[in-house]
């Protein structure tokens, strides 16, 4: 019956329909992290508005990398229970009520009331951006070649960049204009419409599609490749969460995002409070980082996927990290000793292009190793790195609001080098695999190593 509603002549004129699935989950990346930064780039406007320090700007901030964190490996068995179709409809509406609460809060709150749902705001914003990723991860899995994961986490970190890249000079624009809160609420608003297309358009798997032909299905088909599971068990979890190199991978990633939070989240202000740009000179220059950020996640992608074909998965995965981490801490220590504010502008620009490089590494090489459970093996790749959030942000809020950018930065060359030395000892050609509950697909393991 399937394949009689999907007539093989239809395969020539019609598009990937796995094209417009991915587009969608690229698009719901930019607003995930355009979401993310909202309050950090206001927080310039918050803090004096609403007597807040910049300590308690960072307890916001850790109070969505909290709930990001700890919820990421839960969210991933959450998706894989339910569904990408579903999970992700739920997360990103309760995404918008959670970006809407914050500018609202102050119009009825004040004192330590304000600042406890404020805290809240951004600790359920955490509960729902924590499963976003692992379960595109598994999406990704189903609707695409193996041979493609690398590239396609490389454009989706791309949308993620593009997403944060935006949201300063959108923000600082509207902000100067409208005041923080009617910004705040009226960026919180289109996202509803992304929302209902991919209620409506979106599918889990290609089978389940009623526009995907039977060609398309043949050609995903002829790589062989494992679907998401949504029957989970207790066994194949504990499974997970003893992998080496899962477990090695997620203390790597945990160092890497101290960097990353570093760079994602207090750029704007290490520009203006020890560089003295002006506030509309920060917002756009605040943009670069995350633009270079997005090419490097695109390149990274790309290269992975060559190097892995060249060199096979093993080394084709360890390379770029290998090369592009140490480059990442190397470039941090330029834009703290260096005299020119301008030269530091363009060395944090290249510190998180090389940071965003190895994305594709970490977040595909985890769905090589993790199989049909790539979900919930991203989920805790992704609850370390959030780790790196929790031990960081409270660092660099403390380190910062003092006046030692310096250290914060050391800190994180110290962590970019940690984090590389990890990746000796992973080995992303050896995929997951619980024999008594579910056997190991051999197509699968044999195309591991290309």
């Amino acid at each position: 019956m399937e394949a009689a509603r999907r007539p093989v002549a239809e395969n020539v004129a019609r598009p990937r329909i796995r094209w417009r699935i991915f587009s969608m989950l690229v698009a719901g990346a930019a607003v995930v992290y355009f979401q993310q930064r909202s309050i950090s780039i206001a927080s310039e406007r918050i803090m004096p508005e609403l007597s807040l320090s910049q300590m308690q700007i960072g307890w916001l901030q850790w109070g969505f990398v909290l709930a990001y964190g700890l919820l990421q490996f839960p969210g991933g068995i959450f998706g894989q229970r339910i569904g990408a179709r579903r999970a992700l409809t739920a997360l990103l509406l309760c995404a918008v009520a959670a970006t809407l609460a914050a500018p609202l809060a102050p119009y009825v709150l004040q004192g330590t009331a304000l600042f406890v749902a404020l805290f809240m705001s951004q600790f359920v914003l955490g509960v729902a951006h924590a499963p976003f990723m692992p379960v595109c991860a598994g999406t990704m899995e189903a609707w695409l070649p193996r041979g493609r994961w690398a590239v396609a986490q490389g454009i989706h970190t791309f949308g993620c960049q593009v997403g944060a890249a935006i949201a300063p000079p959108v923000l600082v624009v509207l902000i100067a204009q409208l005041h923080w809160q009617p910004a705040l609420i009226w960026v919180s608003l289109p996202p509803l419409a992304l929302i209902a297309l991919w209620f409506w358009y979106g599918r889990d798997t290609p089978s389940e599609h009623r526009s995907v032909t039977s060609g398309e299905l043949a050609e995903l088909d002829s790589t062989p490749q494992s679907q998401p599971d949504g029957n989970i068990s207790l066994g194949r979890i504990a499974a997970i969460l003893r992998n080496r190199s899962i477990l090695i991978l997620t203390v790597s990633y945990v160092l890497m995002n101290y960097v990353f939070y570093l760079l994602a989240n207090w750029s704007f202000l290490y520009l203006i409070q020890e560089r003295h740009f002006t506030v509309l000179e920060g917002g756009l220059l605040a943009s670069l980082p995350p633009l270079g950020a997005a090419l490097g996640a695109f390149v990274g992608g790309v290269v992975t996927d060559a190097m892995s074909l060249r060199f096979g998965a093993t080394w084709g995965f360890r390379l770029m990290p290998l090369i592009a981490l140490p480059s990442a801490g190397a470039l941090l220590l330029v834009a703290t000793y260096s005299s020119n504010a301008y030269v530091a502008v363009i060395a944090l620009t290249g510190a998180y292009l090389a940071v965003e490089l190895n994305e594709a590494s970490y977040w595909a090489g985890t769905m090589r190793i993790g199989q049909g459970d790539s979900m919930a093996a991203t989920g805790v790749l992704n609850t370390g790195g959030n780790a790196g959030g929790w031990i960081g942000i409270p660092i660099v809020a403390y380190l910062s609001g003092h006046g030692h950018w310096r250290a914060a930065f050391a800190i994180g060359f110290g962590c970019a080098l940690a984090a590389a030395l990890g990746w000796l000892w992973v080995d992303v050609a050896k995929p997951l695999a619980v024999e008594s509950e579910r056997p190991a697909n051999p197509d699968f393991e044999a195309a591991a190593t290309p």
